[in-house]
């Protein structure tokens, strides 16, 4: 019940990112800061957010379809739950490194809670569903 819970607000969390991050560039007028005749570099970037942007909503959709459903076996959940985990450690410890929001505090703590707090999730779920026998 926890687990599925717990996956249920990563996932969603995870999910909303993602679509958030469709509209970080226009939002954030991050092509304001690119010369105009770097045009491939826009269109990386651009490729890059969609990439990113799209993962995430795949990620959370994942997660829902497999862990939350209840029809995949105790291995797969696994699998997806630590991989899951490791991309929000992955987010968490740049977050630490080299934060981004530091123009505002509660912008960049408040990003660093939120990715601390979706990793949290997703790990403690993992090991619930390791140490449980069923």
């Amino acid at each position: 019940m926890w687990v599925k819970w717990l996956v249920s607000i990563g996932s969603l969390s995870t999910i909303l990112f993602g679509v958030w991050h469709f509209f970080v560039p226009a939002l954030w007028h991050w092509y304001q800061y690119f010369d105009e005749q770097a045009t491939e570099l826009v269109i990386a970037v651009r490729a890059i957010n969609i990439f990113f942007s799209l993962s995430l909503v795949l990620f959370g959709l994942l997660n829902l379809l497999i862990v939350v459903s209840g029809r995949a076996n105790r291995f797969a959940v696994l699998v997806v739950l630590a991989l899951t985990s490791l991309l929000w450690l992955c987010r968490v410890a740049m977050q630490v490194l080299a934060p981004q929001g530091s123009m505002a505090p509660s912008l960049q703590y408040g990003m660093l809670a939120a990715f601390t707090l979706i990793f949290c999730c997703y790990l403690v779920s993992f090991f619930i569903v390791l140490l449980t026998k069923v």
